[in-house]
C-alpha cells in the first residue's frame, strides 16, 4: 500500500498531510484529538531513521475563540490566525530544554565545556551561598537545588538577559546540590544560558542559530529575529479546557492530593518554582518572542523538532523525505507532498552530503543515561531526567524505556527512541492542564507504538 494522503480524510476534522504505510494508526490518534479531546490547532511529525514516516497538520493558529480579529497592535501572532500549515511554529513552552541542553552536550562533545566542573569553572560570581561545588552535571539534572528565586522577577527583567543570572548567583540553593532533584522550569533556561555565554562568548540563542539550526535547516528560535517578528502564520498560544476523559481513554489520571495542594500553595516550593517570573509572561507578545528564554521560550516546527531528535540519534539520508517520495512507502501524492519536498530540499542545501548527525554515541549515551529518578520536590511526583533530557516514566511517557526528550507544559511534546531509529514531535497551540502529560500527545504515541 502506498503512502496515505491523509488530507480531507475525515470532514470534521480536515487533517492534511501524510503518514507512510503501517502508520494510519497515527493519523486517527491525530484526528481524534480534535474530536474528544479539546485540541484546536496542531501538527505531528515523526522520523524513522532519519526520514518522515508521519506529517501532519490540522486546526486553526489560535486556540482563543475570544481573541480580537486582525493583527495584533504590538506586532505579535495574529489574533484571528488562519489554518495551520505545515510550516506553522509556535512556542513550545518546556519543550525548549531539549534543544537548549543539546548546546552543552555538543560544547561538551568539542572540550569546551566540562560537565564534571562546577558551574563557577566559568561564572565565578555563581560561587556564593554554599554553591561553589554545584556542577554543571548538577544543573542540566535538575539536582542543584536552585528551582525558584527568593524574589520573583517581572517579565521585562526575565527577558533582560541579566537579571535571572544574577539572581541565581547570589542566592542560596533550597537543598544540597547534588543530594536530591527537583524541576527546574524557569530557572533551568537562566542557568544554562548564562553558561553558554561565560564559556563561548555567545547567547544560547545565537550558538544554536549558528550551530545547530542553520547547518540543519531548522525553524528552531530561541529568540525570534526582527524584535519578534516571526514566521509567517506563527500560532497563538491560549488556554483552553482540558476535556474529561472518557472511560475508555488510555490516560485517566487524577491528581494526588499532595500534587493539588502543591499548586495550590503559595507559598510551596511548586508554586514558587513556576511563578519565578510573576506576573505570567504574555508568551505571544514581542517581547517574549525576541527574548527566547532557553527553559520555555523556544519557537518550533513539528517538522523542524522532530527533525532535531532524528539528528541527535543518527544521520539524516536524504534530508529526511516525507512518506510520498521515492524513500517513502509510495509514490508521490497531490500538491502538499510537492510543498514538503521543496521544504525538505531547501532545509538539506546547508546539511554538508546525508551523513550529518549532532551526537556522537558517547555524547547520546551521556545525554539520557539516568541521573535523576524518584520524588520530584517540585513535580511533587516521580520523575526520571538524564542530563537535560527527560526520561521515558509513567509521568512523562514517550515511546519506550530508552526514549529521551521533554514535554512542554500545555501540550507540546519532542523526543527520540534511539533503540527504534524514531523522532517524534507534536507542537499545539492549545494549552491545557497537562504539566508533563498530556493526553493528546499519550495517544498518538500509544498509536505510533503499535505500528513500530
Amino acid at each position: 500500500m502506498s503512502a496515505q494522503n491523509a488530507e480531507n480524510a475525515d470532514d470534521a476534522v480536515d487533517v492534511r498531510g501524510e503518514v507512510a504505510d503501517g502508520y494510519e494508526p497515527v493519523r486517527e490518534a491525530f484526528a481524534e484529538n480534535f474530536r474528544t479531546r479539546g485540541e484546536t490547532g496542531a501538527a505531528l511529525t515523526v522520523h524513522r531513521e532519519g526520514r518522515i514516516v508521519v506529517d501532519l497538520w490540522a486546526g486553526a493558529t489560535n486556540a482563543d475563540p475570544h481573541a480580537a480579529s486582525g493583527p495584533q497592535a504590538d506586532g505579535g501572532p495574529e489574533a484571528d490566525g488562519g489554518a495551520w500549515q505545515p510550516g506553522t511554529a509556535a512556542v513550545v513552552r518546556s519543550a525548549s530544554k531539549g534543544p537548549a541542553a543539546a548546546v552543552l552536550h555538543l560544547l561538551h562533545q568539542r572540550g569546551q565545556l566540562d560537565l564534571d566542573a562546577p558551574v563557577a569553572t566559568y561564572w565565578p560570581e555563581f560561587k556564593a551561598n554554599g554553591k561553589d561545588r554545584l556542577l554543571v552535571r548538577h544543573v542540566l539534572a535538575h539536582r542543584g537545588g536552585l528551582p525558584a528565586l527568593d524574589v520573583p522577577l517581572t517579565p521585562e527583567q526575565a527577558y533582560d538577559g541579566t537579571s535571572g543570572p544574577a539572581a541565581l548567583a547570589a542566592q542560596a540553593p533550597d537543598w544540597e546540590p547534588g543530594t536530591a532533584h527537583g524541576y527546574h522550569p524557569h530557572t533551568y533556561g537562566w542557568l544554562l544560558g548564562e553558561l553558554v555565554q561565560r564559556a563561548t562568548g555567545r547567547p544560547l540563542g545565537r550558538w544554536f542559530a549558528e550551530e545547530v539550526a542553520r547547518p540543519l535547516g531548522l525553524d528552531i528560535w530561541f529568540g525570534l529575529p526582527d524584535a519578534g517578528h516571526g514566521p509567517p502564520g506563527l500560532a497563538r498560544l491560549a488556554d483552553v479546557p482540558t476535556p474529561e476523559p472518557s472511560a475508555t481513554a488510555g490516560l485517566r489520571v487524577r491528581p494526588k492530593r499532595e500534587v493539588t495542594e502543591a499548586y495550590g500553595d503559595p507559598a510551596s516550593l511548586t508554586r514558587r518554582a513556576f511563578d519565578s517570573i510573576d506576573p505570567r509572561p504574555d508568551e505571544n507578545s514581542p517581547a517574549c518572542l525576541a527574548a527566547g528564554l532557553p527553559g520555555s521560550g523556544a519557537v518550533a516546527t513539528a517538522r523542524s523538532l522532530s527533525r532535531f531528535y532524528a539528528a541527535l540519534i543518527g544521520p539524516l539520508p536524504d534530508a529526511g523525505r516525507t512518506p510520498g517520495g521515492p524513500h517513502g512507502a509510495g509514490p508521490a501524492a497531490g500538491p502538499e507532498t510537492a510543498r514538503t519536498a521543496v521544504a525538505e530540499r531547501r532545509t538539506a542545501r546547508s546539511v554538508q552530503a546525508s551523513q550529518k548527525r549532532l551526537f556522537t554515541p558517547a555524547t547520546l549515551t551521556q545525554a539520557r543515561s539516568q541521573e535523576s529518578s524518584g520524588p520530584d520536590r517540585v513535580l511533587v511526583v516521580n520523575s526520571r531526567f538524564g542530563l537535560g533530557f527527560m526520561l521515558h516514566s509513567p509521568s512523562a511517557p514517550m515511546l519506550a524505556q530508552g526514549s529521551f526528550g521533554h514535554p512542554g507544559r500545555g501540550g507540546s511534546l519532542a523526543f527520540a527512541d534511539p533503540e527504534s531509529g524514531t523522532a517524534v514531535a507534536y507542537v499545539t497551540a492549545a494549552m491545557q492542564r497537562s504539566v508533563t502529560s498530556d493526553p493528546r500527545t499519550h495517544a498518538v504515541v500509544r498509536a505510533l507504538r503499535a505500528c513500530l
